[in-house]
């Protein structure tokens, strides 16, 4: 079985943000799959996709904060500043998280950790509505 569909994620503010069950819902064919892989891909530059925490929100928090300690907006090196001062952290930590995840699927459901969770990882202050390729493939 091949499955492939965009979905659109809305205007999210800066920071990390729990969207597994955005993705299930979108993709009702996963509950047919017996064995397989599900593969996300972000279509922007700007955010990204992490598998991490997905209970204690103090873990997003703290992601967030050691990524704007790493990669602060004001660094006199970055010379993309048209679209802003976020931008090009946002740039680099996308490049750093990555905007692709592979994920098993066992028996109708992603094989998920008891404490893991996809996360999108909104880099900048005003991102915008972000898009996303769910490619699934699998055994029924």
């Amino acid at each position: 079985m091949w499955h492939q569909q965009e979905i659109r994620l809305p205007a999210l503010a800066r920071g990390f943000h729990l969207i597994t069950e955005r993705i299930v819902e979108a993709v009702p064919e996963l509950a047919h799959c017996r064995v397989g892989l599900l593969h996300l891909q972000l279509q922007h530059t700007s955010a990204s996709l992490t598998l991490n925490e997905n209970a204690d929100p103090d873990v997003r928090h703290d992601m967030d904060a050691f990524l704007r300690r790493l990669v602060p907006g004001d660094l006199p090196y970055f010379h993309h500043t048209l679209e802003g001062p976020d931008d090009m952290p946002a740039h680099v930590i996308a490049s750093l998280l990555g905007t692709q995840l592979t994920l098993a699927v066992r028996d109708g459901r992603l094989a998920l950790g008891t404490w893991q969770g996809i996360r999108l990882g909104e880099h900048r202050d005003h991102g915008g509505p972000r898009r996303l390729i769910i490619t699934l493939n699998g055994e029924t």
